[in-house]
């Protein structure tokens, strides 16, 4: 019998994988390894929201782990408040929405504390790669490894595990669905050799954490009835990036703060419910409008609708022409097109938005939906649902993930049940019936933004979401 065989082994060191190995070491399940294909773990990502929902989630999947990200995101601080007397000097920041006219629809409030008090728990906002070090910093460095990419996952019945063969890659690998595209040929580090090495780990469990373009939600998928649904989609929806402008006249520089910004850091400048009623999907282009911290110049970032044709392989010049375009079409105001215009091209940079599908609309070929289970291997996040981040749920989704995926495995250890293939089927399978249902309603908000219809709507999904009574959750899971 082998004995180097892990209880769980979670594929992705991202948010959602590592949030995963820390709350089943926070319920004694210690013989876990994390495995990633980065080549070594450096600042790459953009900013992320983690709001109630999320938070909530890594809260219950461990405490400390919730604090530490917690004050990293709030600066040290246990609370955004623990310096009242400071805090209550300074204007509250708010993300408004405008029309474009420039007129408020509405404002969301970026405290901690206002969502706290709101929904039950705060909100904070900090870059990707902060959020994945401080979960990183909760493990035992040894149980968590870089380059390794998962490339094959075998069933091995007569060991009662998996196998799963790695390779140990130092060439640099381009991934079209997870990153933005710039305008500049990405250079190899020339300090990394150019050697392929391979390792295999067994393992009871496997949780795919490995995100969007999950290599085990192809391999799993491959040569299945699920082999259409192997590789994300693209959504219809994609990005146009400006990090920063420069030279633009004060003129207008001093229009386009008056009318959009009024000394907020950043305004999303849209249609508002009454002109969206006949809209097109041109004309729910949106536009993310905020001021550089280092520069004071404006940056912004356009959702547009568009063939993904038409954004591979384009210059800066041809991305700023694709969002004139969305602008007139969507009847955007001339000093906005004028902000575009005088975008340098070195300062763009696109990205299309790709989706797993909860629900398979045309399933009449499929007996059922593509499963985010296979025996002893379950996706998570973005391997199973991934889908654009109009309304932030991405990561808040994946924690919720986690947090049902720790409790059915604790649960599994807690009744010797790792050669029980029984119960372990039982087990994702009803992870897989609360989770899917579920995103597919924060899909169909995200992909359609209907919250953004009206008032009513907003609260309606706010409440919904972010208002989400986790202790149910919990209990649908016992």
């Amino acid at each position: 019998m082998l004995t180097d065989i892990y209880d769980v082994v979670i594929v992705g060191a991202g948010p959602i994988g590592l949030a995963t190995a820390i709350g089943l070491r926070q319920r004694g399940i210690n013989n876990i390894l994390v495995l990633d294909q980065t080549h070594a773990f450096r600042r790459v990502g953009q900013i992320l929201d983690l709001l109630p929902n999320g938070l909530k989630s890594l809260k219950y999947l461990a405490d400390h782990a919730y604090e530490a990200v917690k004050n990293t995101a709030l600066g040290g601080s246990n609370s955004q408040s623990s310096n009242q007397q400071e805090n209550s000097a300074k204007p509250t920041l708010k993300w408004v929405y405008r029309n474009l006219q420039g007129e408020e629809i509405r404002s969301v409030p970026l405290s901690f504390d206002h969502w706290l008090q709101e929904y039950g728990e705060g909100r904070v906002t900090l870059a990707w790669y902060d959020l994945q070090t401080t979960l990183r910093q909760q493990l035992p460095s040894e149980i968590v490894r870089a380059n390794h990419r998962c490339v094959n996952v075998i069933d091995e019945p007569e060991n009662h595990c998996v196998r799963l063969d790695c390779i140990s890659d130092m060439t640099s690998e381009n991934n079209p669905y997870a990153h933005w595209q710039e305008n500049k040929t990405d250079e190899i580090d020339n300090n990394y050799q150019q050697s392929v090495t391979n390792t295999s780990f067994r393992a009871r469990l496997v949780v795919a954490a490995d995100g969007i373009n999950s290599t085990i939600r192809q391999v799993l998928y491959k040569d299945s009835l699920y082999e259409n649904y192997a590789k994300p989609e693209y959504s219809g929806f994609a990005a146009i990036l400006c990090r920063e402008t420069v030279d633009i006249n004060q003129e207008l520089a001093a229009e386009i703060e008056a009318k959009f910004l009024h000394n907020s850091p950043i305004a999303t400048i849209c249609h508002d419910e009454v002109s969206r009623k006949t809209a097109t999907a041109m004309e729910d282009t949106r536009m993310m409008l905020f001021r550089s911290r280092t520069t004071n110049q404006f940056g912004y970032l356009i959702h547009v609708a568009s063939p993904l044709a038409a954004l591979q392989n384009q210059s800066g010049s041809s991305l700023i022409n694709l969002a004139l375009q969305a602008f007139e079409q969507a009847k955007f105001p001339d000093i906005l097109q004028q902000l575009v215009r005088l975008s340098p091209p070195e300062n763009m940079a696109q990205r299309p938005y790709y989706i797993h599908r909860a629900i398979i609309a045309d399933s009449e070929n499929l007996p059922i939906q593509p499963t985010w289970n296979f025996g002893r291997v379950v996706l998570v996040g973005d391997a199973a649902h991934g889908m654009p981040p109009f309304m932030a749920q991405g990561a808040n989704q994946g924690l919720e993930d986690a947090l049902a995926v720790v409790l059915l495995i604790a649960q599994i250890a807690l009744d010797n049940n790792w050669n029980n293939t029984q119960a372990i089927a039982a087990a994702f399978q009803k992870y897989e019936q609360l989770r899917r249902p579920w995103m597919a309603y924060v899909q169909e908000a995200t992909l359609n933004r209907h919250p953004y219809s009206s008032e009513n709507n907003w609260q309606q999904y706010s409440q919904t979401i972010y208002g989400r009574n986790i202790d149910q959750v919990i209990q649908a899971l016992a």
